[in-house]
C-alpha cells in the first residue's frame, strides 16, 4: 500500500518527512495541503486529517501520524534505514531531532515566514531580528559540532540529518547563508550528493511561483 504524506513545497518540516520517505526507497505519494488558503484550519481537516491543524501528516493504511520527528521514527521503523547502529546513536540522534524541533527548525521556519510570506505591512523589523539572532546561535552550535564530521551522528546520514537540513536548501531569505558557515555548507552538500535527494519544491507540490 503507498503512503500518503501531506504535504506541501513551502514547509520545511514537510520537506523533512518527504525527503526521509524519497531516500528510504518505500512507496509514497505526495497529497498537496492548500496551506496559504486555510486548509488546514478547516474543521473538515482537522476532523479528516490532522486534528492539531498542521502538515506533514502520515497516513499508512489504518496508521496515521503528524510531526516530522514522528514520521521520521516511522519511516526507520518500516525502512530500517536513517537510524543508529546502538542505542546511545539512537539516542544522540534523537537528541538532535529535539534540539533541531526547538532551536533550529522553529526559529528558521517562522523567520522565513515573516519575511517572506507575511503581507509586508506586517512584518515586524524587531522580531525578525530577534529571531535571527537565535538562529545564529543555532547555526554556530550546529557549525562547530560539524568540524570534522561528514554527518551529525555516526559515519552516515540519520533522521538527525535529517531533520536539521528541513529549512536550509530553500532560496528565499531569512538570514542564512552557507558561505558564512563552512561546515554547514560541507555536510549540505554531502545531503546534496546522496542519490535520491531532490530540492523541495521538485519533491512535493507547491511553491511560491504557484501564487506569484
Amino acid at each position: 500500500m503507498t503512503i500518503k504524506l501531506y504535504c506541501f513545497g513551502e514547509s520545511g518540516n514537510a520537506y523533512k518527512a518527504a525527503l526521509a520517505l524519497e531516500l528510504s526507497g518505500l512507496d509514497w505519494e505526495p497529497v498537496k495541503v492548500d496551506f496559504f488558503a486555510g486548509e488546514t484550519r478547516t474543521p473538515e481537516y482537522r476532523s479528516t486529517v490532522n486534528e492539531m491543524g498542521e502538515a506533514p501528516v502520515l497516513v499508512d493504511g489504518d496508521f496515521r501520524t503528524s510531526q516530522s520527528g514522528a514520521i521520521q521514527a516511522y519511516v526507520t521503523e518500516k525502512s530500517g534505514k536513517f537510524g543508529g547502529k546502538d542505542r546511545d546513536e539512537n539516542y544522540e540522534i534523537f537528541r538532535w531531532v529535539l534540539w533541531d524541533n526547538h532551536k533550529l527548525s522553529s526559529q528558521a521556519g517562522m523567520t522565513r515566514f515573516l519575511m517572506n510570506f507575511l503581507p509586508e505591512q506586517h512584518r515586524n523589523a524587531d522580531v525578525i531580528a530577534f529571531n535571527q539572532g537565535r538562529l545564529k546561535a543555532a547555526y554556530d552550535v550546529l557549525n562547530t559540532h560539524l568540524e570534522g564530521r561528514d554527518w551529525i551522528v555516526g559515519d552516515g546520514m540519520t533522521n538527525a540529518d535529517l531533520s536539521c537540513c528541513g529549512y536550509l536548501f530553500y532560496p528565499e531569505p531569512f538570514g542564512f547563508d552557507r558561505a558564512d558557515w563552512p561546515n554547514i555548507d560541507r555536510w549540505l552538500t554531502n545531503i546534496q550528493e546522496t542519490p535520491g535527494w531532490k530540492h523541495p519544491y521538485d519533491l512535493m507540490p507547491g511553491s511560491p511561483a504557484d501564487r506569484a
